[in-house]
């Protein structure tokens, strides 16, 4: 079950300006530790996964901070004006954010895309100990698949839309670029942080075989954990807060000062 927590809305400046929007799930007290948790692809701070991950961490004791990446949910600027390297240094901000407040993050948290992002966000911040990717690819690009139909007319116009949940967003060829040239393997390889990778055999979306990829390319201190059952989205009942609750249990050494 856990104990109560309460939800704070808050916003800081992006790393290219614009304000993000977030919250804070905090645990009523005793505090065991604080964490940032990035989301997938499009999905947002109010996707499944991310919510219901965050709410359960924080019931537990882990207080934790998700956040709208540009141009999604309700925070400012420009999806189109992002990138892989973008949502990187903007966790890397966010966890700038927590410790200026006195919540020194010790743990981050990432579900698909978001789970590359938390490996490489945390060479930027001295203070996280532990890292948890979620369904992650060990290859950024692989969210090409999400939209390999337009990469023509990107190449030759520069920019297309990209229609997904119902909302049109830009897609700018520096996007592609970007996540193309990113090298996650180095990062986990020099990670130098405890990791805990969590994939779903079932997973349809990124394959398994990713997390083998990231797991041989880590250094221990690193563990897999097997989300059996489980769908890439994390919606089937109590899947994500099973989830939560394992990585309550594993960042429990990592937490202390």
């Amino acid at each position: 079950m856990g104990s109560p927590s309460t939800s704070e809305r808050i916003s800081f400046a992006s790393t290219s300006g614009p304000k993000l929007a977030g919250i804070i799930d905090a645990p009523v007290e005793p505090v065991r530790g604080w964490g940032v948790f990035s989301h997938g692809f499009t999905l947002g701070k109010e996707s499944p996964a991310a919510s219901r991950i965050c709410k359960q961490l924080a019931s537990e004791g882990i207080g934790m901070l998700r956040f709208d990446n540009l141009g999604l949910g309700d925070s400012e600027g420009d999806w189109g004006d992002g990138s892989f390297s973008h949502k990187v240094a903007d966790t890397a901000q966010a966890v700038g954010f927590m410790n200026d407040a006195g919540r020194e993050v010790r743990l981050l948290v990432g579900h698909s895309f978001g789970g590359a992002a938390v490996i490489a966000a945390a060479h930027q911040v001295d203070s996280v100990r532990a890292v948890v990717s979620i369904g992650a690819p060990y290859d950024p690009a692989h969210v090409e698949h999400n939209y390999d139909a337009l990469l023509e007319r990107i190449n030759e116009d520069g920019e297309a839309q990209f229609l997904i949940g119902g909302k049109a967003l830009t897609l700018r060829k520096h996007f592609i670029e970007d996540v193309r040239a990113e090298d996650l393997r180095d990062e986990i390889r020099t990670l130098h942080r405890a990791l805990l990778v969590m994939h779903s055999p079932t997973d349809n979306t990124v394959g398994i075989a990713n997390a083998s990829e990231i797991f041989q390319a880590a250094r221990h201190p690193r563990s897999f954990v097997s989300l059996e059952g489980a769908d890439h989205l994390l919606t089937g009942r109590g899947q994500a807060q099973r989830a939560a609750r394992i990585i309550s249990a594993w960042a429990d050494p990592y937490l202390e000062d």
